[in-house]
């Protein structure tokens, strides 16, 4: 009861401000909001608008680099409930927002990744396509290990190999440990090789 008349209060605000004309105090505000949707009242539809609204009101301030943390708390969400379409485009939005970028640069393989694992779900020879054209945009993308990593992926699934797909993601593990993000996405990815009839998964 108590959270529903702070976050209230904290819309009767933003409100005020953007009337004001004081967007970027106003997009603090709704950050604050969404995360009490995410952590709090877990209502993470909600969390999603709210984080949105931000960065839309950043994005207005010229403020990219807050705009963008925005962004990718959405494609993060937006992947979870399976809305890959919508992940997709913020996280080739972003990495190209910072592939030119010499202090952001090394961020964009990482959102070059996670927007073809989106891809890998919905479709295997979209990350394919995906995969080329996000090493034509940024050729650094193609040393890196998240693209060995797709590569070594894509050639797993295309053999319906189970075995080699695990070993090429303990492989990456053991080096750069997984978050629960990733995780997520790469066992969906594998339960679409036939003969994996693990209702959990296991990537180890």
């Amino acid at each position: 009861m108590i959270l529903l008349q702070v976050l209230w209060m904290l819309e009767m605000l933003t409100k005020r401000l953007i009337h004001k004309g004081r967007f970027t105090i106003a997009a603090k505000h709704h950050i604050t909001i969404a995360e009490i949707y995410e952590t709090e009242l877990v209502d993470i539809e909600k969390a999603i608008a709210h984080y949105e609204q931000s960065a839309d009101y950043y994005k207005g301030e010229e403020s990219n680099s807050s705009a963008n943390k925005c962004l990718l708390k959405v494609a993060a969400y937006a992947a979870q409930l399976e809305q890959y379409q919508k992940a997709i485009e913020i996280y080739e939005q972003v990495g190209a927002n910072t592939m030119d970028n010499p202090l952001l640069k090394y961020s964009a393989k990482d959102y070059f990744f996670k927007a073809a694992l989106c891809h890998f779900i919905v479709d295997e020879l979209n990350a394919k396509l995906a995969l080329e054209k996000y090493e034509e945009m940024f050729p650094a993308f193609t040393d890196s290990r998240e693209c060995k990593l797709l590569k070594k992926l894509l050639e797993a699934h295309e053999e319906q190999n189970s075995e080699a797909y695990t070993e090429a993601v303990k492989e990456f593990d053991s080096i750069s440990r997984l978050d629960q993000w990733l995780t997520t996405m790469l066992l969906r990815i594998k339960k679409s090789i036939q003969g994996d009839g693990e209702v959990d998964g296991d990537l180890k």
